[in-house]
Parts: structure tokens; sequence; C-alpha cells
């Protein structure tokens, strides 16, 4: 329960970000959990484990679905993240950006994507190189060459992966 407590929301918050669907993010994160419970036992690092089954099981309703993402409208991100309900020109502002920034993320390699959504949540070096199956040293160098492909991304430039 206390696993459940202090990692449910961050899981699903990825998820979120991940798939542009809510709904979708805690289906998931509800599932993921449930495999841990089913599971028996605890891995050794639990974290990493439900990030890993999370981003199997996105990668199942991905490929055996044609779902189109979502961005999240006002009244759904009021309820996410608690902000305050914004203007109309505010909305409109972060509709563009969110926009700009989905696009961005959507021209970026699976591996990237995945290394700065599950950074942005505040994940550390070992639990990317866990979930990931990477090594732990050269996590460094798959963000910073992340971070420069979105950024490319995210500005236009031509020479944007993807």
């Amino acid at each position: 329960m206390e696993l459940f407590h202090a990692h449910f929301h961050r899981l699903v918050r990825y998820l979120d970000r991940l798939s542009g669907d809510p709904d979708l993010a805690a289906d998931l994160a509800q599932e993921a959990f449930i495999k841990l419970h089913e599971r028996g036992s605890l891995p050794d690092r639990p974290e990493a484990w439900l990030i890993t089954v999370a981003m199997n099981l996105f990668r199942n309703v991905k490929s055996t679905s044609a779902r189109r993402r979502r961005l999240l409208t006002a009244a759904r991100a009021e309820i996410a993240v608690g902000d305050p309900i914004p203007t109309p020109g505010q909305a409109a502002e972060a509709a563009d950006e969110r926009e700009r920034v989905r696009a961005a993320i959507d021209r970026l390699s699976e591996r990237e994507r995945q290394i700065l959504l599950l950074r942005a949540e505040g994940y550390g070096y070992r639990d990317l190189a866990a979930a990931l199956n990477l090594n732990e040293a050269s996590i460094g160098t798959f963000l910073a060459r992340a971070k420069r492909a979105f950024r490319e991304a995210y500005e236009g430039r031509a020479d944007a992966p993807r």
C-alpha cells in the first residue's frame, strides 16, 4: 500500500505524458500495480519494475489499437495538476504550446521520448537505466542527446530527427 501511494501518481503522470491520454495512463498504471501484486514478491527495484511493466503495457495498447492521442482539455488539466482555470487567451496559448511540444515529442525516437519523459517526472539515472535496460554510466549521454533532439524538433530545424 505504501509503494502504491508513493509511486502511483508519478507513474500516471509519466504515462499521461507518454500517451497523451489521461484515462489510458491511469488504467495502465493501475494494471502495472495489479501485476506487481500478482507477482507475489517485490522485485529488487520495484519502481523500475513498475516503469518497465507500464511501458510494455503501453506498447501493447499502442500496437493493438489505432488510438489517436488527445491533448488535455482545460477541465482535465485542472483535475490532473490542480492549476487554476486559465483565461481564454491563456488557454489558447497553452493549447498551441502543448501542440508544439507534443509534435516535437512525437518526432523523437521511442528511447529519446521515454528518457525525457521519465526524467521530467523526476526519475534518477539508476531508475532510467533499469527501466530502459541501459548502462547507468551512459544515461547522461543518452539524456543529453534526447534533449538536443527535442530542442531541434521543437525549434523546427530541418535537421530534426525523424
